[in-house]
This record gives C-alpha cells, sequence and structure tokens, in this order.
C-alpha cells in the first residue's frame, strides 16, 4: 500500500547521489510507489499541540544535477504521515534533541524512523558504554588529572569530542607527543562536555569498519582504510573503502548489540570496529549503504524499507 513519507534532512541540493544513504532510501521508496516529501530541520515546529513542518512534495531520480524536484512549501501535519525519516547530519546538539521532544509527540502513530527517544538516549559514543566487552580502554571525563593519568596507563590515545561527528576534533596522542596539554585546554574551551580518551588501537591502519545493522541484524560491512598520514578513516577525509566481510569477532559484536537496537526500535544503524573493539554506534544519520550496494552487488535500501514496513500498523 502506499505511503506518505516526511524525510527530515539537509538541503537536498547538496547530497551526493552516489554516496549518500538517504538519497537511496528515497529512491527506494518512490519505486515502491511512496509520497514523498522534505523538509529542513529547522521548518519543523510544535504549535498548538500539533508537530508541522513546511514541507514540499519531492521527486528524485539517479541523474547527477538533475537528481530532485521539489514543489512549492506547505504546510504539513505531520501526524498524517505514514513514515517520517528523522536523516539531517549530526552534530548531535541540542538542536537536534529538541527534535527528538517534539517527533515524540507523533511517534509510534506515525512510524519515526529511528525511534526519537531512544535516538536521544543513544549518543554514539556514550550508547557503546551499556555493552560489556566491546570497547577499548575508554574514559570520559572533564577531569585534566584523570585524562593525564589515563595517558601516563596506556601511553598511546585518541582523544576527540563526546558529541563529534565526521571525524571532527580527533587527534592521536602519541606517548611523546607534547601537546596534550594544548589540546585539552582546547577541548575545554570549545566544549562544555567531557572528552572521550581511548586507548589508539593500531589496527585503524588496517581500516575502520563500518557495518550496517537493520533491526538488529548486520546486513553488510565496508572497510575504510585511512589516507596515508591521517589518523582518520572517514571517507570524506580522504578515507578510502574497500570490499570486506564480517570477522567472527565483529558478527559476535554484532550478536550482542543486536537485540537491544531492535528493541528500541533503532531500524536503520551503522556501528564502526576497529580490531577487536566497537568504536561508536551511529543511530542518528548512519551511512554505508552505496558503498556496500557497489561492493557487495546488493541493495540494502530494499532490507530497511522491508523493516520499517513490517513494523507499521496493519491498513
Amino acid at each position: 500500500m502506499p505511503l506518505k513519507v516526511a524525510i527530515q534532512m539537509d538541503p537536498i541540493e547538496s547530497v551526493n547521489i552516489n554516496a549518500d544513504s538517504t538519497f537511496a532510501l528515497a529512491l527506494e521508496a518512490q519505486r515502491r510507489g511512496h509520497q514523498l516529501f522534505h523538509y529542513l530541520p529547522r521548518k519543523l515546529s510544535f504549535r498548538e499541540g500539533r508537530v508541522v513542518a513546511g514541507a514540499r512534495a519531492l521527486q528524485v531520480r539517479r541523474e547527477q544535477g538533475n537528481h530532485f524536484t521539489l514543489g512549492p512549501e506547505e504546510e504539513v501535519d505531520l501526524s498524517t504521515m505514514n513514515v517520517v525519516l528523522m536523516r539531517q547530519d549530526p552534530p548531535f546538539d541540542m538542536a537536534y534533541i529538541t527534535a527528538t521532544h517534539i517527533l515524540e509527540h507523533i511517534h509510534p502513530r506515525t512510524l519515526v524512523v529511528n525511534d526519537p527517544a531512544h535516538v536521544r538516549n543513544a549518543p554514539e559514543k556514550l550508547f557503546v558504554t551499556h555493552f560489556d566487552g566491546v570497547m577499548p580502554p575508554t574514559l570520559i571525563s572533564a577531569d585534566v588529572d584523570a585524562v593525564r593519568a589515563f595517558r601516563a596507563e596506556h601511553k598511546d590515545i585518541i582523544i576527540k569530542p563526546l558529541y563529534g561527528n565526521g571525524g571532527a576534533g580527533v587527534f592521536h596522542v602519541r606517548p611523546d607527543d607534547e601537546n596534550l596539554g594544548a589540546l585539552l585546554e582546547m577541548f575545554t574551551t570549545t566544549w562544555r562536555e567531557p572528552v572521550i580518551v581511548q586507548r589508539y588501537v593500531p589496527e585503524v591502519r588496517l581500516g575502520d569498519k563500518r557495518i550496517v545493522l537493520v533491526d538488529g541484524k548486520a546486513v553488510g560491512a565496508v572497510n575504510r582504510v585511512p589516507a596515508a598520514g591521517e589518523a582518520r578513516s572517514n571517507m570524506h577525509v580522504g578515507g578510502r573503502p574497500e570490499k570486506t566481510t564480517l570477522t567472527k569477532r565483529e558478527r559476535e559484536i554484532c550478536d550482542i548489540i543486536g537485540p537491544a537496537l531492535k528493541q528500541r526500535g533503532l531500524i536503520f544503524v551503522g556501528i564502526d570496529v576497529i580490531g577487536e573493539y566497537l568504536t561508536e554506534i551511529n543511530v542518528t544519520s548512519p551511512t554505508g549503504i552505496q558503498e556496500i550496494n557497489r561492493f557487495d552487488n546488493v541493495t540494502l535500501e530494499r532490507n530497511v524499507w522491508d523493516a520499517i514496513e513490517a513494523r507499521l500498523p496493519s491498513q
């Protein structure tokens, strides 16, 4: 049955149609006959008990430079939608958190993907801490003395903002690096939140694996290899995608976290694994669909939409 689907995302004009997972999800929804609407996060409002958005009818096509058509903006009552895809990119800041609170008013009568309450409660670097035996040695703290003690114990460390994204603000601090004090000053000046510090995992030179889970089940993975001289493997900072398969340890990690993802309505999730360790659980706007599709000759957006449609009440 055709559905009405609203997509809360960043400007459609700027997406890379050969890499963007939201674009792939929109194409698949359209292929299934669903009616699409696009709106920006700043167009989301709560007014007199209603959740509304300044939305525009959307059509998409895989044509470079001509990949979308938008209709005129109109006020849409989001409770009249069957599905809302919350797909804007982080940062996971108070604006993002506020959007989850607003969308919670219509969920689950209108299915919001991912579940807004559990998105709010599952920040990428904090959610991991709820699973035993999967993380590298980790410290989350604003205490400078605690950070120095952790560095003295583990020598080679990674330090990064707790709510950062896309590899921004990630530093590899080697045992002989004299910049830790200056970095901590920068972090405490720029952010009020604690920092996250982890023992450096040297296997990152072989790649940081993005694994996509749909409704708690692993459906594919892509390895992201950092560029020479770069500690980060994110593709937008030069990481090279490679075909890969899941190891026994990676399947074990997916089995540990999968039931919790499914129970929380986190339908589309991307996790990051380095060596033997899980480093992040991405529930806000995970990516990786198109890269995995090309390497494995699959269509993961179908898996996502199958899971979404299975959660909808009978029409």
